[in-house]
């Protein structure tokens, strides 16, 4: 077994005991020593903290000492903003590998100094959001972050952090990025360390750039972190229904680092180490914490308090389920008491005339505008289908989803089959979308193709009731819809690492009034065939797209009959 992974097994056996306790600010405890721009290395580099490791890295001992003593179990690194975007605003963009290392050794140094065989501690390379919101501010790109993200994991990996966080997080498609990047490194070194994510909950109850705590939750879903969590804002109290929320939902460990509470007019966080201590100790009490701490405004005092005050508390134990949850920036789930949901399938250009008219003359701006009229008109999910032989999709991709994703709040199910088209659009997804769709038609080939992309960026699949039949490889009978259906969960769930909430079935429409003799009774089969995948899979979810069941009807006729074949397909089972 290799250090990381020795280490990774100590810091797992330390969380199932107890909950741990991480430093205090870095930035509050830097204003306190009245630090001069000669401390910093000149008035050029005067503000950026983490030059310090390299300046005066005495400093930073003294502050992990401190903190340390206080009772920390878990010390972050004075790297926050050592990543090139952020150094290259004091011209440091080049140093990014030696202020690492450097930070890394300071704060290796000081664990190591503290640590005994009873009471290891513990060392996390700290990444920030960067200076970049890829949904509020702009300016960057999600490769360029990722590749930053990356850059910065890489360093702190070999030079020895026990594990990563993505802390103060306000966008999830910078989380998403910053951990492409981190899997990207963990690659590249050969090992992997534990990594926590931590974001920003504002007093409008959400992120910057929007998501509430259970979409962030659901974005996340398929991360395999150790912890997720909140920290910096506000105080603790009024974290208490996102945390709650966040206990409730998430499969991870869980995590409150709060601000001593808001500041004052002059700027002054006022909450005392007793009264942050009080309004954690009772998230402790309820089951909801795993690791806690202090941000803005805390001190070492505030870390003692705390550290006291989690000395015999039980942490939290995570609970599996198989909710089938999803976001966009707002949060949806798919259950039996809000059945079927309304996917809204007119940003198609497939299905509507008038959205491909729209995207040919590349007037996004409208085109976007009748996805805002669908969600306006009930739609819970919004289909986007861009594929059209005559254009280039990953051109109509780039343009349609940045006015897309400021217009709709809803999750995005992204149509097509092409991978990179796939990957692109994920890509401008805050949430956890559904990607439509994978089959068996060509055997194994969409699953090798699209799963992985699936579980990289946390997205749920469609799945079509086809195969490899020469004769008939779309599904018609109840039968063969059922078989395709449990042969195709059996695959993903156990071999491609799909996650059971997260597989929709699509047992097929036919039109069912055109005369053709192959689709006489169809409707009843597909009726059947959603009655019997939910009897062998009880966690899976159905789709379907009703309309095709009356094509080639007159109007009149189409709304009764769809009318009919909805509302006896949701008896049956059908969840979209």
């Amino acid at each position: 077994m290799s250090r990381a992974d020795d280490r990774t097994k100590l810091l797992h056996e330390a969380l199932s005991e107890r909950i741990l306790v991480f430093d205090g600010p870095q930035g509050t405890y830097l204003q306190s020593r009245d630090l001069t721009a000669a401390d910093y290395g000149g008035a050029e580099y005067e503000g950026c903290p983490e030059q310090l490791a390299i300046t005066r890295p005495d400093v930073i001992a003294d502050m992990y000492r401190g903190y340390l003593e206080a009772g920390a179990d878990l010390i972050e690194t004075n790297t926050f903003g050592a990543m090139s975007i952020v150094l290259a605003e004091y011209g440091l963009q080049d140093h990014v590998r030696e202020i690492n290392e450097a930070a890394v050794r300071i704060a290796r140094a000081a664990a190591a100094g503290s640590e005994t065989a009873a009471r290891p501690r513990f060392v996390v390379g700290a990444m920030g959001p960067t200076t970049k919101a890829i949904s509020v501010t702009g300016g960057v790109t999600f490769d360029e972050l990722t590749r930053v993200y990356g850059d910065q994991a890489l360093v702190l990996a070999e030079s020895g952090v026990d594990a990563l966080i993505l802390e103060t997080q306000q966008d999830t498609r910078n989380i998403k990025a910053g951990l492409i990047g981190i899997n990207r490194a963990f690659d590249a070194v050969g090992f992997r360390l534990p990594v926590l994510v931590s974001a920003t909950i504002e007093q409008t109850g959400t992120m910057l750039a929007g998501q509430t705590t259970e979409a962030l939750a659901a974005s996340l879903m398929h991360a395999g972190l150790l912890s997720l969590g909140l920290n910096c804002s506000t105080g603790p109290e009024f974290m208490t229904d996102h945390v709650r929320s966040l206990a409730g939902i998430t499969e991870f460990l869980t995590s409150c680092v709060p601000n001593a509470g808001l500041p004052d007019y002059e700027g002054k966080y006022c909450e005392t180490p007793l009264q942050i201590a009080s309004v954690l100790e009772r998230f402790a009490d309820q089951g909801w914490l795993n690791i806690v701490g202090g941000c803005c405004g805390t001190t070492a005092e505030h870390i003692r308090a705390l550290s006291q005050m989690v000395e015999g508390k039980r942490p939290r134990v995570p609970q599996k389920h198989s909710r089938a949850i999803f976001s966009g920036i707002d949060f949806v789930e798919a259950d039996e008491d809000d059945r079927p949901l309304i996917i809204g399938e007119r940003t198609n250009e497939v299905g509507s005339r008038k959205f491909k008219r729209l995207i040919t003359k590349e007037l996004y701006e409208e085109a976007s505008e009748i996805a805002r009229q669908q969600v306006k008109g009930g739609a819970q999910i919004i289909d986007v289908n861009l594929q059209n032989a005559d254009r280039e999709e990953l051109h109509d991709i780039d343009l349609f989803y940045e006015k897309l994703i400021r217009k709709v709040r809803v999750p995005i199910m992204i149509d097509t089959t092409d991978p990179d088209s796939i990957e692109r659009s994920l890509t401008y997804c805050q949430g956890k979308s559904i990607i439509n769709s994978v089959n068996l038609e060509d055997g194994l080939d969409k699953f090798e193709r699209v799963t992985p992309l699936a579980r990289a960026y946390g997205a749920a699949l469609v799945v079509g009731c086809i195969d490899e039949d020469k004769e008939q490889a779309q599904a018609i009978t109840r039968e063969r819809k059922r078989d395709i259906a449990v042969r195709s969960w059996r695959l993903l769930t156990e071999e491609y690492g799909i996650r059971p909430g997260d597989i929709i079935f699509d047992p097929l429409v036919f039109p069912c009034a055109t005369g053709d003799q192959n689709y006489a009774g169809s409707a009843v089969e597909t009726i059947e065939g959603i009655r019997l995948i939910k009897e062998a899979l009880p966690a899976a979810k159905t789709i379907l797209g009703i309309s095709n069941v009356s094509f080639g009807l007159p109007d009149a006729g189409r709304e009764v009959l769809n009318s009919v074949f909805l509302y006896h397909c949701t008896k049956a089972g059908l969840d979209f």
